[in-house]
């Protein structure tokens, strides 16, 4: 089988994308990865080296959901379809809705990562404007969701924001992100940090929790804070916080496993949230997780994770205060998620399910046919 697959560069889709094609390359798939948004470092890249069957194609066009994109837009899929054309394909695996439109007979599998009506709803609580920029988004996402042969979303969570806000796809399934638990280490000695880590510029990540209350415990907060979007970058946003946090800006993979490592709690403070790798990365590290009480963390988490109440600073802080109270209460909350997460969110596991799909897609075009 042939698989192409695209991704972008500036989010969690990119760790969501390492994981997904080095599992089906380590299965014999054949893989062309196109990536988007801007070109990616060395060390964004490393995993592809060596790894067989893959052909990398990175680009810097801009992607859907930017200011300005739709010219990239329009460049992009051409671009994509001369290359389809080219390597041809048995099955095209999109990350961005825009491509779901392409005009071709190759199965088209859409995964719906997030979207920008329901982050802005999420965040601000009302309907986005209604300008020009946001009546093209909306269009652009609709005729790709409309058009495509199956669409995924990582949540049934995600999947009715989906089905609510531009209609029921033909085909449709929830298959939840995965990570690769021996990227973690679950054994370390915990310390008494918070960690959570989130990009700091995205209001719908609100990290600033952490900063509104007196924790009493040092906080570590780690992510960017220059907005991805170009036009939209303002000057890196203030240190700021009580007594004892600190902003540690993006860092490296060994740097967050260490942090992840020595972290007794992670605090999961997104208001919007379609899936949440960060979450994963620190239950597979054997950290409490105290979460947002939002829909998606407790379809995921279950009574695995400890919540506090929506959106609620003062109720983040007592929640955090009780764990560090309890040890064995901790302990056992670290335990709880990190089990169900080696249970249900595996790379391998989610994995399996896109290439059941993939199966299932072919099958269907062969009897359509």
């Amino acid at each position: 089988m042939h698989v192409l697959v695209t991704a972008d560069t500036v989010g969690g889709v990119w760790i969501y994308t390492r994981e997904l094609v080095a599992g089906l390359a380590r299965q014999g798939v054949r893989v062309t990865l196109v990536s988007f948004g801007e070109i990616p470092t060395a060390a964004q890249t490393e995993w592809l080296d060596g790894l067989r069957g893959v052909d990398f194609h990175p680009t810097a066009f801009r992607l859907e959901w930017m200011q300005d994109a739709k010219q990239d837009i329009e460049h992009s899929s051409e671009y994509l379809l001369s290359l389809i054309e080219e390597v041809r394909p048995d099955v095209l695996h999109l990350s961005q809705f825009a491509y779901g439109a392409l005009p071709t007979a190759i199965p088209k599998l859409v995964v719906a990562h997030s979207d920008v009506v329901s982050w802005w709803e999420n965040v601000n609580g009302a309907q986005p404007p209604d300008d020009d920029w946001m009546r093209w988004y909306r269009r652009t996402v609709a005729l790709g969701l409309n058009a495509a042969t199956a669409v995924v979303a990582p949540t049934h969570w995600m999947l009715q924001c989906v089905e609510r806000l531009y209609g029921v796809p033909r085909m449709r399934a929830v298959i939840h992100n995965g990570r690769t638990p021996a990227l973690f280490n679950p054994h370390c000695d915990k310390q008494d940090i918070v960690l959570s880590v989130g990009r700091v510029w995205d209001a719908g990540k609100q990290v600033n929790l952490l900063t509104e209350s007196e924790l009493q415990v040092p906080v570590c907060i780690v992510g960017e804070e220059r907005h991805a979007d170009e036009p939209l970058r303002q000057q890196p946003l203030a240190q700021r916080g009580g007594q004892g946090v600190e902003f540690r800006g993006p860092q490296s993979e060994s740097q967050l496993r260490s942090l992840y490592g020595r972290a007794a709690i992670y605090a999961a403070t997104s208001r919007y949230e379609p899936f949440g790798l960060a979450p994963l990365e620190a239950a597979f590290s054997r950290c409490a997780v105290v979460a947002n009480d939002i829909p998606t963390f407790r379809e995921l988490w279950g009574h695995t994770a400890f919540y506090f109440r929506r959106n609620d600073a003062s109720s983040l802080a007592e929640t955090i205060a009780r764990l560090r109270a309890d040890r064995e209460l901790r302990l056992t909350c670290a335990n709880l998620v990190y089990n169900r997460a080696r249970q249900r969110f595996t790379a391998g596991r989610m994995v399996d399910e896109y290439m059941a799909l993939y199966k299932a897609m072919l099958t269907a075009g062969v009897a359509a046919a």
